[in-house]
């Protein structure tokens, strides 16, 4: 009797809620820094991290894809179409590697965001990288002149390190929701440290004089060579994506209300 060799119970990664696509790499990155900036108040992180990202034309080296996302694709000016993801991009510098996470939105539910946090946690483990560097806004409900960046970090040795570069702590209350906090929380488990840096801002609307502060602050404690006379012009382009974003999400929720009779709500 022949025997049937046993079927591989092979799983392909597109058939995962959440999957990385990611380049091979030609060289060890050095001590490389995971600067996460997505969707959050003010925009400020957002806002932050792709002007980082588009400034130092970093190298894209991985994109990230979900379930979770919501059942859409964009419409590109030259006729085509994108999914909704996470886009990581590689800038070097003479002493470290930044991996830059810009992103369209965040989920909504909570196993969402913690199922993207360990993908990615993981994907920039594989990389050699221990730091972690998150960047969004604390909401003052006013209008803020001069805009201070505040942090909150995962070990006091880090507090104590950021402290001397200007970087206020024990004044910021509550919680981080979302990917800048817990990039931070899982990171820590899974044997990273990290820091939030967050620009004080209003908190209603998309604050380009909060991201250019917290810019500030880390162009200072990386010693990148960046420009940042641009950040107004990069703050009014953002608004114009996220308005259309929130427009076409907006009519979806309409849509499925008519339908169910029950609102669903998906940001």
């Amino acid at each position: 009797m022949v025997k049937k060799k046993a079927e591989k119970n092979h799983v392909s990664k597109y058939e995962r809620r959440t999957f990385i696509l990611s380049k091979k790499l030609k060289k060890k990155l050095k001590d490389p820094i995971l600067i996460e900036g997505l969707p959050g108040i003010g925009f400020v992180g957002k806002l932050a991290a792709e002007y980082i990202a588009k400034e130092l034309k970093g190298k894209k080296i991985a994109e990230l894809y979900s379930y979770y996302f919501p059942h859409q694709v964009m419409m590109k000016k030259n006729g085509l179409i994108r999914m909704l993801k996470y886009r990581m991009y590689l800038e070097s510098t003479k002493t470290k590697d930044l991996i830059i996470l810009v992103g369209d939105l965040q989920p909504m539910s909570s196993e969402a965001q913690y199922e993207i946090a360990v993908e990615v946690i993981k994907y920039f483990k594989r990389l050699g990288g221990k730091f972690i560097i998150t960047l969004g806004g604390y909401s003052t409900g006013i209008p803020v002149t001069n805009v201070r960046v505040l942090g909150a970090a995962t070990h006091k040795q880090v507090v104590e390190e950021y402290s001397k570069k200007g970087i206020i702590f024990g004044e910021s209350k509550g919680a981080i929701l979302g990917a800048a906090g817990l990039f931070l929380g899982i990171g820590k488990i899974m044997g990273l440290k990290g820091i939030c840096l967050m620009g004080e801002t209003h908190g209603a609307y998309i604050d380009a004089q909060s991201a250019k502060a917290v810019l500030e602050k880390l162009k200072e404690i990386l010693k990148l060579d960046l420009d940042l006379s641009k950040i107004e012009q990069t703050a009014k382009e953002t608004e114009k994506i996220i308005k259309k974003i929130e427009a076409d999400i907006a009519k979806e929720k309409e849509e499925l209300t008519k339908q169910s009779g029950e609102l669903s709500y998906i940001r």
